[in-house]
């Protein structure tokens, strides 16, 4: 681990120790949080994928269960889908650790209106993912290889920080690509799942900073597999989501709070 990392999740523990400061939460206030990333969170991963829906568009396909004249109907799915694995990610949240059935059953959820054949599946055919150089592993290595990521899970908890754990178990899912489509999006609740286990919040990666995250995993399933670069990238994004977290507590508080 880098000195630079060092100092970037010490920062982000004595955020995290602040935001515990609050603790326990008012119930209205955990509704209005947990409602608030429900939006962000299905508007920020989808639009990483391509969703045309924008964030205000979204709220009102899940809120209100309305359509958007001229967006493709796909683009509903994917938001109303995520919105359910969405309540599934705080029930798991409960628990200590991360079973293959759990990240499974998040990609039901998330896939079952748009190919309910493959919901919840492993990928029985090759894919390729464009743009990038990483070739994925064939059908036949997908299940062995999940099953010792997640067999691999508890070790690696705990050697690594919270935050390094959450990066590196994303990076695994989406180099293994183990479903026909969908992987980002199951592999950004994943991460979120860690980080909630270990008493952190909900983690945005904002579509502006689309190509550097595309980038970081690039380099870390390129030759020599530095992973350094894409831990440091979800640190800072896991740093940001943080100060915006204690943003709202404050708001919620009638306070006004700056880092």
């Amino acid at each position: 681990m880098t000195p630079e990392l060092k100092q970037k999740l010490a920062l982000i523990d004595k955020l995290r120790d602040e935001i515990d400061s609050f603790r326990p939460l008012k119930p209205q206030a955990q509704k209005e949080l947990r409602e608030y990333y429900r939006i962000d969170l299905a508007y920020s991963s989808n639009a990483l994928e391509g969703n045309s829906l924008t964030e205000s568009e979204t709220k009102i396909v899940i809120e209100e269960g309305l359509t958007i004249g001229g967006k493709l109907l796909r683009d509903h799915y994917e938001a109303v889908g995520h919105s359910e694995a969405y309540d599934l990610l705080f029930e798991l949240s409960k628990k200590e650790n991360i079973s293959e059935r759990d990240i499974l059953e998040l990609h039901r959820l998330f896939f079952y209106r748009i190919d309910e054949e493959n919901a919840g599946k492993y990928r029985t055919v090759n894919v390729i993912i464009t743009g990038a150089r990483h070739i994925p592993p064939t059908p036949a290595r997908v299940k062995p290889l999940m099953r010792d990521f997640v067999d691999g899970l508890v070790a690696l908890k705990k050697k690594t920080h919270p935050v390094e754990f959450a990066a590196l178990i994303h990076l695994e899912l989406v180099t293994i690509h183990p479903f026909q489509d969908g992987n980002g999006r199951t592999a950004r609740l994943l991460m979120n799942l860690a980080l909630l286990q270990a008493g952190y919040v909900i983690t945005i990666i904002p579509p502006v900073l689309r190509n550097g995250y595309l980038e970081a995993i690039r380099r870390a399933q390129g030759p020599g597999r530095s992973q350094a670069a894409f831990v440091s990238f979800i640190a800072g994004t896991v740093h940001e989501s943080l100060k915006d977290y204690l943003r709202l507590l404050g708001a919620l508080n009638g306070e006004r709070r700056g880092h």
